[in-house]
C-alpha cells in the first residue's frame, strides 16, 4: 500500500518531470506569405506535422502569415524567425548578395537550403475588358506588381529591367498584397495583377471567377534570355482549364518554392524537421494540391543554391538521396 509520503514523493517527480519537459520545449516560427498562398499552406503544413512529434522532440511550430520572400530571409537573418519559405533567386540572390534587396551587408552567407518544394510559375491575370493578351500590353495599364518584400515584386522588378522598362511604364503600380488584389481587380481598381505561385491558386481562382479574366503568357526573347543566364529560373506552363477564362496553356516561366534557414539554427533541430516532413510524406503530398507531384530526390537536389544545413544533409545521407 502506498503511503501519503510515497504519494507526496511521486506528485513531487511528476512536478519535477513536467518542469524539466517544459524547459527542454524549443519554439520555431516559419515564415510564409499571404493567407491565399501556398507559401502559407507549406508553412502550416509543416508545422502541422513537427507539432505531431512534440511530445518526443520537444520541439513546437508556429507558421504565421509574412509579407513573403524577401521578408522572410530578413526576419531569419535577424533571428526574428527561425526558417521560412523563399524563392528559388531569392535564396539564390541573398546567399550571394546579387541583387539589391541583398547588396553589400544585406548579403546572408549564413543561409542555408533545407528543400525545395513546388514549382511557382510567374502569373498575370487581366480583365477581359482591358485587353491585354500578352505581357507588352500591360504597359500604360494599372498594374498590382506585389506587395513589399514579396517574391512577386522582386520578379517583376527582373521582368522589368529585362525589357528595358520600369514601373513609371504603367500608369498604376500598386502593392497590394495577395489578399487584397483579387478584390481590385474585381473592382475595377486595376486592369492587372502578378502573382508568382504554386497552382491551383485560390487567390486566381478568386479573381477569374469574380470577373471575367484570362491568364497573360509572359514569354519572348527577353524571358528567353533570362531563363538561359539564371540557373534558379525555368520554363513554365499554367494548363488550360484550371482557371475559368482561359482555356488554353499559358507559357511563362518561374521558380521554385524553397525552405529555408540559419547556419546558427542547431543541428538537431532541422534534422527533427526534415524528418518529421519526409518521414510523414504522403500526409505532406496531400496537404495541397500543389504538392501532389512533389519526390524527395527533386527537392533535395533542385533550386537549392545556399550549402544545405547540416541538419537537412544528415537526414538525407540517412535516406541515401545524397552522397
Amino acid at each position: 500500500m502506498k503511503t501519503f509520503g510515497s504519494l507526496l514523493l511521486g506528485a513531487a517527480f511528476a512536478v519535477t518531470a513536467t518542469a524539466v519537459a517544459a524547459q527542454e520545449e524549443r519554439f520555431i516560427t516559419i515564415g510564409t506569405g499571404g493567407q491565399t498562398g501556398v507559401y502559407y499552406v507549406v508553412g502550416q503544413s509543416i508545422c502541422r506535422l513537427v507539432n505531431r512529434d512534440t511530445a518526443t522532440t520537444g520541439i513546437k511550430c508556429t507558421a504565421p502569415s509574412t509579407g513573403g520572400s524577401v521578408a522572410n530571409v530578413n526576419a531569419i537573418k535577424s533571428g526574428d524567425m527561425t526558417m521560412g519559405v523563399a524563392q528559388s533567386d531569392i535564396q539564390f540572390h541573398a546567399y550571394n548578395g546579387s541583387s539589391d534587396e541583398f547588396a553589400g551587408d544585406k548579403k546572408f552567407d549564413n543561409l542555408r537550403a533545407v528543400f525545395s518544394v513546388h514549382p511557382e510559375p510567374f502569373t498575370v491575370v487581366a480583365r477581359k475588358d482591358a485587353s491585354i493578351a500578352g505581357f507588352d500590353d500591360l504597359k500604360g495599364k494599372r498594374v498590382n506588381v506585389g506587395n513589399p518584400g514579396s517574391g512577386q515584386l522582386a520578379t517583376m522588378e527582373v521582368v522589368l529591367d529585362a525589357k528595358g522598362w520600369s514601373m513609371d511604364d504603367f500608369s498604376l503600380a500598386s502593392q497590394l498584397k495577395p489578399a487584397e488584389q483579387s478584390a481590385a481587380l474585381g473592382d475595377n481598381k486595376v486592369d492587372a495583377i502578378v502573382y508568382t505561385v504554386g497552382h491551383p491558386n485560390g487567390s486566381i481562382q478568386e479573381a477569374t471567377s469574380t470577373v471575367e479574366a484570362n491568364l497573360v503568357p509572359v514569354e519572348g526573347p527577353e524571358i528567353d534570355a533570362l531563363v538561359e543566364a539564371n540557373p534558379y529560373y525555368a520554363k513554365a506552363v499554367i494548363p488550360g482549364g484550371m482557371y475559368a477564362g482561359t482555356d488554353a496553356d499559358t507559357n511563362t516561366f518561374g521558380v521554385k518554392a524553397t525552405f529555408v534557414t540559419s547556419a546558427d539554427v542547431p543541428e538537431d533541430m532541422v534534422y527533427e524537421v526534415v524528418k518529421a516532413v519526409f518521414d510523414n510524406f504522403d500526409r505532406f503530398k496531400g496537404l495541397h494540391p500543389a504538392f501532389a507531384n512533389l519526390t524527395p530526390e527533386e527537392m533535395v537536389t533542385q533550386g537549392n543554391s545556399a550549402p544545405l544545413h547540416p541538419g537537412a544533409e544528415k537526414y538525407y545521407k540517412e535516406q541515401g538521396w545524397i552522397e
